[in-house]
């Protein structure tokens, strides 16, 4: 037997559940893999509210790692004990869990399991984000939100590579230090700030190329409009609410703003993608800087590890320790 985190409808964390299941063997094109750690999402939360539905009872959790302790018929690239991170398949919740094959990554000796544990699906996020809705090129100037954040702290290195300009917003003054430790050029600080102004300021009244919002509501109008004409705004989450009111007219044509709802578990669907996006993620998280991860919690509370991640009481990238 083997214990996970079920949800046995959705709710608040008051449905989830410390219980004991039979994981079972195998079965062709799947492995079987023994976590040492799960990281902690706010699509874990989305889920868990019924924003994204699931088959109830569900185990929650879309991206951890640990080592291979039994492989099905056919698999061919893993072998038993070959320590391996994943993204985007939901059951991480779980001292152990069968995977399809074709999700598993063997990790570098220079990245830990933690750190792809509770990392793979943001490093992947931001692979969709820099790579595929908004193609960055030098001198892309990107308004990123939760500037401290798990999401921000991967976005924002990688982007800066890439030779992008960045603005983060952030809360409080020490959270601002942690945003221009991974990268940022200039920070935002303040939930009442004038984030257009701002933005416009910095650009010299043009607005920003690139916007991404994890916010939603409380910060979607600032953001719209520090975007640049033929911008690109992208919402990634709704850490402060749903967007109330979207129409046509909000984006054109005299913003022509586009405007994505983009999914990174869409984005992570084609196997063939997959392969390369999961590669390019573990690169980047091994090209730095080095990050600390935490907080951390053991599986066993992981509503409190939840419960922390969306009351914004946490900094970096919250792991399930298993």
């Amino acid at each position: 037997m083997t214990h996970v985190v079920e949800l046995s409808a959705p709710g608040g964390v008051q449905n989830l559940s410390f219980v004991s299941r039979e994981i079972g063997t195998p079965g062709p094109g799947e492995i079987r893999l023994r976590q040492t750690g799960a990281g902690v999402n706010f699509i874990d939360i989305y889920q868990r509210k019924g924003i994204y539905p699931l088959s109830m009872p569900a185990v929650l959790g879309v991206e951890g790692a640990g080592v291979v302790e039994a492989v099905g018929e056919g698999v061919t690239q893993f072998a038993v004990g070959d320590r391996i991170g994943y993204a985007g398949a939901v059951g991480g919740y779980a001292e152990a869990r069968l995977l399809p094959a074709w999700r598993g990554a063997k990790l570098p000796q220079d990245v830990s399991s933690e750190l792809a544990a509770s990392s793979l699906l943001r490093a992947c996020t931001a692979h969709m984000l820099l790579h595929k809705v908004h193609q960055v090129t030098p001198g892309t100037t990107i308004l990123i939100h939760a500037g401290a954040g798990g999401l921000a702290s991967i976005v924002m290195p990688w982007a800066k590579r890439m030779g992008a300009r960045i603005m983060a917003t952030v809360s409080t003054d020490a959270k601002a230090d942690l945003a221009l430790a991974n990268g940022a050029d200039t920070v935002i600080i303040g939930r009442n700030a004038d984030i257009a102004g701002e933005a416009r300021k910095w650009t010299d009244g043009l607005g920003v190329d690139f916007t991404i919002d994890g916010i939603g509501e409380p910060t979607f109008r600032a953001s719209l409009e520090a975007t640049a004409k033929f911008g690109t705004f992208a919402s990634v989450g709704q850490a402060g609410g749903p967007l109330v009111k979207l129409s046509a007219n909000d984006l054109g044509p005299q913003r022509s703003v586009a405007f994505h709802l983009p999914s990174v578990m869409a984005y992570l669907a084609d196997p063939l993608r997959y392969e390369s996006v999961i590669r390019a993620s573990i690169t980047a998280l091994s090209a730095g800087p080095e990050r600390m991860v935490g907080p951390k919690f053991a599986l066993s509370d992981a509503s409190a590890a939840q419960s922390s991640l969306e009351n914004g009481a946490t900094t970096g990238m919250p792991l399930l320790v298993i």
